[in-house]
């Protein structure tokens, strides 16, 4: 049935349809939230009963929603209408590759460009362990500004991750119908195997995308017979005609790649789609260089072939992108060419975030994970080598000093900076919940500071002092991510007052004497070449600006799409340089699964489907974990049904909420929400009927709560001017909070013992996070508990042992005896867990025998999603 053009769904107006097929019907929408056009794909209410079809579109949604890659589309929203689904994605204007092709061969040039940016989505669809198995031109679409992308994963298999030794059913995802002996795809662009019914890896993928490639090459179907069993007979036992028998200008080394694709037993073909896209790579940049490779790997046999030819091709790929960095910065100034390349993760490395190119757009610094350890690196565009730099572990947003020559950055409550070339860090001051920094040619520093304002310090080091305070008209919580503009005195910043639609971007002086708003938008921003800089979602938009009447000039138009965005933080991974270079990362930190473990860390059970999920509490019962989830850009309180693995939305406010506790008796939740332009900690009956129940209100409650056993006190932590302290409130009396620990430095993580006499605490006055443990109310004495670092302290029930994570993700415990005194033994490890920082609250759980902990898990460890550079970006603004 067609939805009328003014129906809403939800938040969205549909305009108009735009297309139909055997998975739905597609129409032009507006999001009214976000202020975009968009597309929705509605399964109609005639299938919504058709159970296999049903599963194919929200296998679909699933799938494809879990990936963030320019070439592939992007996923929106999921939600139902009238019991029908239906998925909102990004608004493609364009032409699909079978549209473009229109029978004919395409340009060589221009088939090796679509060829690669095919073999990038695939590689990152395929380490996350996702298969199209319905590749073919039709699922292809590409762009006006020529960007291809992969559509339809509604035939997908989610497959193990890794070396493939994972068979389906471990796979911590939905699993999928894809038993042997059924073929599922489209004839003429399946591999042999999926048409023997038998079980498809990623190399069906890439036997698929040999049939794309040679189609755009010849201008002709690889496999195509006068029926369907004549093509299947021709994918199962024949080789297509040689492409150089119908192009003669054909590189010969690209034929090579095609055939390779094509080969029938899938150990033959490329190991991965990462080997192909380098194959490819090479080939656009030397076909001289493509075809000596092969030449040198021809009498090597075949196993020895492919596991040589990545490492060859790899070498090509790197030392043709050093020679285009190198090109570029001897370049004459006349110079107006657009030039792409991409920065591969170090080896071993994974969730990579927040990548800032040098001043002279020469180098660009990025936080990678190594070893459990959260570290800056730093790759000039002239080296093949992303430098580690020893001393920033556990650092958080890195920015550079105007001469390229340091990096400051933030850890443990500090202020820092080091030298590029190497060296010990520098502490610089106090900078507690930071929110990003920035460095002028002054030796000025501004770096902001969540629930307190943006503050100055001088770049040798002094104490902080306040340039802006928060706005109370405004209902400000949030003055972050400030930026420096050229003249080093005026500066951007972002300011949050719970609610994205009113979040702006704003211009103000170094003196405090100037603010003006902007726009209205909700990330950071940025400047360059006289255009400002920000996000909407996951695009970055450009727009004309005035540096010195410091207004808009033009109307605002995207530059570059697919640049992972937080929501959370209000931050897109995007940088900019003052001469013209543009870094971006477009992947997305790995989804999450809670899962069952015992004291030696050996996997029980798997909790639910994975999920964007971070704070995660027991309730007193097991029955039931509370849960901040943060999916479609939200940050919600979810209930999770442990016995059913079933999830349940508890909040519903516009503002985030996060640290959810429960009391004592399990009848209620605590929580946290900025809801009201001020952050304040909230209760509400587990049920969820009622209302919310304020409990207190402050500038700076933050890090967590936690209920005592005796169900009389709730921990909770507030940001003052320096530090960040531990406050309790009562649950009886007038209700009054008052601070247990002030001092310094940062006390966060408050825990009560079962018996409510003590509590354990995070504390850096050693100069990093260590677990603590006094007596409730303190009297005095206090004991280190951990020796190299821990956070997240957590009791056992019985108040034998106590619990906390250390920095390399080990779970440690400590036999402790709570008697007249605090005794304990030596922290031991018990098992290696895979908690997405380490040092954040609430990331497991202690079930009350102490004998199984509930863990969230990140699923895909490894992210390789490489970092975009973009020489001279502002050449696209003239096509």
């Amino acid at each position: 049935m067609t939805i009328t053009a003014g129906t809403k769904l939800g938040r969205y107006e549909i305009r108009s349809k735009i297309g139909e097929g055997g998975m739905g019907e597609v129409y032009r929408a507006y999001d009214a939230t976000m202020h975009r056009e968009v597309a929705i794909k509605i399964l109609p209410t005639a299938f919504s009963t058709d159970k296999d079809r049903l599963a194919r579109f929200e296998q679909e949604a699933q799938t494809a929603g879990g990936l963030n890659h320019p070439n592939i589309l992007v996923i929106h929203h999921i939600d139902t209408n009238d019991g029908a689904p239906y998925i909102v994605s990004e608004l493609l204007e364009g032409e699909t590759l079978r549209e473009r092709m229109g029978g004919v061969a395409l340009p060589q040039r221009k088939a090796i460009d679509y060829a690669l940016q095919i073999a990038y989505g695939l590689s990152a669809a395929h380490e996350k362990g996702i298969v199209h198995r319905d590749l073919k031109p039709e699922n292809l679409f590409i762009t006006k500004d020529g960007r291809l992308k992969i559509l339809d994963f509604g035939l997908a298999k989610l497959s193990g991750v890794g070396d493939g030794s994972q068979s389906q059913t471990e796979v911590p995802t939905r699993r999928a119908n894809t038993d042997p002996g059924v073929v599922m795809g489209t004839i003429g662009y399946m591999s042999p195997e999926q048409l023997r019914g038998k079980l498809a890896d990623h190399r069906s993928d890439i036997f698929s995308f040999g049939a794309i490639l040679y189609e755009m090459l010849s201008g002709r179907r690889a496999f195509r017979g006068e029926s369907t069993a004549d093509t299947i007979s021709s994918i199962l036992r024949e080789d297509p005609p040689e492409l150089s028998a119908t192009n003669k200008t054909i590189n010969p080394a690209l034929e090579r790649v095609v055939n390779h694709c094509l080969e029938k037993n899938p150990e033959e073909r490329f190991n991965s789609a990462r080997d192909l896209a380098f194959a490819i790579e090479a080939l656009s940049g030397s076909a001289a260089s493509a075809e000596s490779t092969q030449t040198i790997l021809s009498g090597l046999p075949t196993r020895k072939r492919r596991e040589l030819i990545a490492w060859i091709l790899t070498a090509l790929f790197l030392a043709t992108t050093a020679l285009l960095v190198f090109a570029y910065f001897r370049r004459p100034t006349v110079e107006t060419k657009v030039t792409r390349f991409v920065i591969a993760m170090p080896e071993g490395a994974s969730e990579i975030t927040a990548p800032v190119v040098s001043p002279d757009g020469r180098a660009v610094a990025f936080l990678a994970t190594s070893a459990g350890k959260r570290s800056i690196y730093v790759r000039p565009f002239d080296s093949l080598i992303a430098q580690r730099l020893t001393g920033t572990d556990d650092a958080l947003t890195p920015f550079w000093s105007p001469d390229g020559r340091y990096l400051g950055f933030f850890n443990g409550g500090k202020l820092k900076k080091i030298e590029v070339g190497g060296g010990p860090s520098q502490t610089l001051c106090q900078a507690d919940d930071p929110t990003g920094g920035t460095w002028n040619k002054d030796g000025v520093i501004l770096f902001g500071s969540e629930n307190k304002g943006i503050f100055r310090v001088p770049s040798g080091g002094g104490e902080p002092a306040v340039v802006l305070k928060l706005d109370e008209s405004r209902k400000e919580t949030i003055l972050d991510w400030p930026v420096f503009l050229p003249d080093g005195r005026h500066f951007l910043f972002h300011s949050w007052n719970g609610n994205a639609d009113t979040s702006a971007i704003f211009v103000a002086s170094l003196d405090g004497s100037e603010r003006k708003l902007l726009m209205m938008n909700d990330s950071n921003a940025a400047y360059s070449a006289g255009y400002l800089l920000f996000a909407r979602d996951t695009t970055v938009m450009a727009q004309g600006f005035d540096v010195t009447k410091l207004q808009l000039t033009s109307e605002a138009f995207p530059v570059a799409e697919q640049v992972y965005y937080t929501p959370p933080i209000s931050y897109s991974n995007f940088s900019v340089s003052e001469n013209g270079v543009m870094v971006s990362w477009s992947g997305q930190i790995a989804s999450r699964q809670l899962i069952w473990f015992d004291r030696s860390g050996k996997q029980l059970s798997l909790v639910g489907l994975p999920g964007e999920y971070n704070d995660m509490v027991l309730s007193p019962d097991e029955k039931t974990a509370a849960l901040q989830n943060t999916q479609n850009g939200q940050s919600d309180i979810w209930l999770m049904d442990l016995v059913r693995g079933v999830p349940l939305r508890f909040t519903f406010n516009a503002g985030s909420e996060d640290d959810p506790s429960w009391s004592s008796d399990g009848k209620s939740v605590f929580f946290q929400s900025n809801r009201d332009g001020f952050v304040g900690l909230y209760q509400r009956a587990a049920t969820g009927a009622g209302n919310d129940q304020l409990l207190a209100r402050s500038d700076g409650v933050d890090n967590g709560t936690d209920c005592s056993a005796d169900g009389r006190f709730i921990f909770f932590g507030k940001a003052p001017s320096i530090g960040a302290d531990l406050w309790v409130l009562p649950l009886f009396g007038e209700r009054k909070p008052y601070p247990v620990l002030q001092s310094e430095f940062s006390e966060t993580q408050g825990h009560f013992s079962p018996d409510s006499r003590w509590f354990a605490y995070v504390s850096n006055e050693s100069g990093r996070n260590e677990i603590y443990v006094q007596n409730f109310p303190p009297a005095g004495g206090k004991w280190q508990v951990s020796t190299n670092g821990g956070a997240q302290p957590r009791w056992s029930r019985d108040g034998k042992e106590l619990y906390y994570m250390g920095p390399d993700r080990k779970l440690m415990a400590v036999s402790v005896n709570l008697g007249s005194s605090f005794q304990m033994g030596t922290p031991t490890a018990l098992f290696q867990t895979r908690v997405f920082r380490y040092d954040a609250p609430n990331r497991y759980a202690v079930s009350n025998d102490g004998k199984r902990f509930l863990v969230n898990s990140s699923i895909d460890e490894i992210n390789n999603t490489p970092i975009t550079v973009v020489l001279n970006w502002t050449a696209t603004l003239k096509k």
